[in-house]
């Protein structure tokens, strides 16, 4: 006999979590479905680096969620980043598009939620490695992401996981919803098969939180084109579009930009999909701000130095996808070298080093010509300036097209090394029309009684690119609000 669930959370990632968790807590019966086994649990949050975008006013904020003695605060120089902070990053790196309903919601619950999760077990740290620089023996940070989860999305998955338990929630693994229920107009429940049978499992409400299409080649190639067929997925492979699927069906709206995905620039040799035995995002490659990107033939194709890597890594995945062989390379010198990000130095990291630029064009199979010409026309154009990685310092080419706008070093000092890349398609920005409560709405922009969705299933948050690190936080917000308003609504349902 299976037992009566009021919200049923089809997903166990990050956003699909903490639904489950919020629903538990505002006094609902809560099933939580994984498609995977348990050992693949986690969908793309298991993958995650970590890093988690909040507004937030100072470091006393920061100390709220984070255990910092007032010793170790004196040595932190810590910027506030405003919800106008926030707004102005989400808005220019979407051109001015995301919804502005759903970013004032993502925006203005971001805080209260990491302080929520907290709360729940999430164990957070200051963000040293990736978004922060000593100087004068202060920790100075910058760009809006100075807090990530503790052992990244590892840690992430196991604490939200182990609140679960703490709450009795079930959770049943090899599960894959496959059909929503409904009876005039309102969800009852769904469809699922579990060891090659189908259940149907009750309910007054479902969540679904179950991911984007990335993992689903027949639909990136019909939605984005067919030249993302070639891309690999960084996270999991279950995120097969199942719940955007299952919500269409229902008649719920499409929103967003369907044609576009977060997306980088990642190792050559990286894992088709993401191998749960090496989480913790280690095949990606950071530091392309400090060098150069070329392609197989020889020729630079977008400004490695327009911005922090923050705003730019998102949509240079599609850039290099777009490039002869779907192939990039990530070019640095000696002097650079040393100041690479930790990935670079990983046994998983495929690189190439020469002692010329001669010989590293012919390691690298491109056009040497084109490519010596490329080096040499940029180191010429590489003006004089004082050189900080640490702000935009201005110190740009001039004269040549792409220009680097910022960090321009010439490429003059033996031994040369060469990363090899491809696209890695993270998840894509298309998803259905979701309301700042969770609900899920249908053609006429009216709630669908009983559904909600949240995580990437939501769209039209991000479009073209992606500030780093507010894919976690979106998941957070509208998990734990599409989970406290499924609750609620099962609450009003039973009553009446």
């Amino acid at each position: 006999m299976t037992k009566n669930y009021d919200v049923i959370v089809v997903g166990a990632g990050n956003a699909a979590l903490c639904s489950a968790i919020a629903a538990k807590e505002n006094g609902a019966e809560v099933l939580v479905l994984e498609r995977g086994p348990k050992e693949k649990r986690g969908g793309n949050s298991f993958f995650t680096d970590g890093a988690i975008r909040v507004a937030y006013e100072n470091l006393d904020a920061i100390r709220k969620v984070i255990p910092i003695s007032d010793e170790e605060a004196e040595k932190i120089e810590m910027p506030e980043y405003t919800q106008e902070d926030f707004h102005a990053d989400l808005m220019r790196v979407t051109e001015g598009k995301s919804d502005p309903k759903l970013a004032n919601q993502l925006i203005s619950k971001s805080y209260e939620t990491i302080a929520w999760m907290a709360e729940q077990g999430v164990q957070f740290e200051l963000n040293f490695e990736n978004q922060s620089f000593e100087k004068d023996g202060k920790r100075h940070f910058w760009g809006g992401l100075p807090i990530r989860t503790k052992n990244k999305g590892i840690g992430l998955i196991d604490d939200l996981n182990k609140r679960a338990e703490e709450l009795g929630i079930d959770i049943w693994y090899n599960s894959r919803a496959t059909d929503l229920v409904m009876d005039q107009g309102r969800i009852t429940g769904l469809v699922l098969e579990q060891e090659g049978k189908q259940i149907a499992v009750s309910a007054a409400s479902v969540v679904l939180a179950s991911g984007s299409f990335e993992a689903n080649k027949e639909m990136r190639s019909k939605e984005m084109g067919k030249e993302w067929e070639a891309a690999i997925v960084r996270g999991t492979e279950f995120n097969t579009g199942d719940g955007i699927k299952m919500a269409l069906a229902v008649g719920a709206q499409k929103h967003g930009q369907w044609d576009g995905c977060h997306s980088i620039g990642t190792d050559y040799n990286a894992p088709k999909v993401g191998d749960f035995n090496k989480p913790g995002d280690i095949y990606k490659k950071s530091s392309f701000p400090l060098g150069l990107l070329v392609n197989k033939e020889g020729k630079r194709f977008v400004d490695e130095g327009a911005d922090f890597r923050n705003y730019t890594y998102a949509k240079y995945g599609r850039e290099v996808l777009k490039q002869p062989g779907q192939t990039a390379f990530q070019l640095f010198d000696a002097q650079v070298r040393p100041m690479l990000r930790k990935e670079y130095n990983l046994e998983e990291a495929t690189v190439l080093e020469a002692n010329s630029l001669e010989e590293l064009a012919d390691l690298m199979k491109v056009d040497k010509e084109q490519f010596l010409e490329t080096i040499n026309a940029y180191n010429a154009a590489v003006q004089e300036g004082e050189y900080n990685p640490t702000v935009k310092d201005g110190k740009g080419t001039v004269g040549i097209t792409p220009p680097k706008t910022n960090w321009a070093l010439t490429l003059d000092q033996a031994p040369f090394y060469a990363y090899p890349l491809t696209c890695g398609i993270t998840f894509a920005f298309g998803g259905v029309h979701v309301s700042p409560e969770g609900e899920v709405l249908d053609e006429q922009e009216n709630p669908i009684a009983g559904l909600y969705a949240a995580g990437e299933m939501v769209g039209g948050i991000f479009y073209h690119n992606y500030p780093g690190g507010s894919g976690l936080m979106s998941g957070a917000v509208f998990g734990k609000q599409a989970g406290t308003s499924a609750a609620s609504y099962s609450k009003a349902k039973v009553t009446v």
